[in-house]
């Protein structure tokens, strides 16, 4: 019988298991020893492992990364949490001047294993200012990885990656996908970075998803064959390193590709993953390609325009229709309620 743990839980079994392997492993962030543990990913952990491993922190991001990485630099392993990923704007000069260059500015002879934990918000009125998915940002960064799960096996065995690793890793959660259930094993494992998931095959168009958009292209894809449609699903998993060849292959088959993207689409990781396969394609095979992501506005509070701003399955299976079909096929699927969006009720 399948064990089924949601992504939460997973991160937090994780943590949990890393922890009592590893005395350095620690963890520290805004409500992180609160009764409620960050969404329930570090329920307990301080009551567990004492408060001098499990500590919360001051509103200082910028202050306290610089500890999170002094402890790294130290041999400590710390898990530094966010809340909200629109606070790692607060850290950047210690993100990307620090954590990023330490070991190539003194030869490799300093490591900074610091896993940066980050949730995108979505519903409950985030609105401007705690909504933002800002992974293209750190993509840009050289001694950067970037991470994005979608599932909870992914969840659970790409922490104890990041964990383990001996360089900085952007570990990025979109809260959609706390709740979200799936198979995990008990047992300790890693999920190892630069490797690209299908999650479902198919001939007619390419989906590559982000973090939660990767569900809604699932929802998409079965609304795509309500038309006749095939759509090759994948789930990149990890965004840097990103392994392009896997979509490469699938766009090879396909001859379109659609990426879905939470973020905003201009410089977006969407921009990026095309113009790679896109490199790898050129003078071998012309493909269609678009990109779709947040409106070019600042992220909205109400859940109306919320409807408007974000993809959603059926403007994903629309837009895939049109890139198979041609811009005159005019096709829109029945909505399709997401679960975890009706059942969102508020962070607190």
């Amino acid at each position: 019988m399948e064990r089924l743990l949601t992504c939460a839980e997973a991160i937090h079994e994780a943590t949990e298991q890393e922890m009592a392997r590893d005395p350095s492993v620690l963890v520290l962030g805004q409500g992180v020893d609160d009764f409620r543990g960050i969404y329930g990913t570090t329920k307990g952990l301080a009551q567990k492992f004492g408060a001098d491993r499990v500590f919360d922190t001051p509103l200082a991001e910028d202050g306290m990364t610089g500890v999170a990485i002094g402890a790294a630099l130290a041999g400590m392993r710390p898990i530094h949490v966010h809340i909200r990923m629109d606070f790692l704007l607060l850290c950047m000069n210690q993100l990307i001047n620090i954590a990023a260059k330490s070991s190539y500015m003194f030869g490799g002879s300093l490591h900074v294993p610091l896993v940066v934990r980050s949730v995108i918000g979505r519903s409950w009125g985030q609105g401007a200012q705690h909504s933002q998915g800002l992974h293209a940002l750190f993509m840009h960064i050289p001694g950067l990885k970037v991470v994005a799960p979608s599932t909870p096996y992914d969840a659970k065995g790409l922490l104890i990656e990041a964990i383990r690793d001996d360089n900085p890793v952007i570990f990025v959660e979109h809260r959609m996908v706390h709740a979200l259930k799936g198979h995990v094993p008990e047992e300790s494992y890693t999920v190892p970075f630069g490797r690209a998931r299908i999650l479902e095959e198919g001939d007619d168009i390419t989906l590559v998803g982000i973090s939660h958009m990767v569900v809604e292209c699932l929802r998409a894809a079965q609304c795509l064959t309500q038309i006749g449609l095939r759509a090759e699903v994948i789930d990149p998993v990890s965004l840097s390193p990103l392994d392009a060849e896997t979509i490469v292959k699938s766009v090879r088959k396909t001859g379109k590709l659609l990426v879905v993207d939470t973020g905003w689409t201009p410089c977006g990781a969407g921009a990026e993953i095309v113009t790679q396969v896109a490199e790898r394609l050129q003078g071998e095979q012309v493909f269609r390609f678009a990109r779709m992501g947040y409106q070019p506005v600042p992220c909205p509070t109400t859940p109306v325009l919320e409807e408007l701003f974000y993809p959603t399955p059926q403007t994903i299976a629309a837009t895939a229709a049109r890139l198979v079909r041609g811009e005159a096929h005019d096709w829109m699927p029945e909505k399709i309620e997401a679960p975890e969006l009706v059942q969102f009720k508020g962070p607190f």
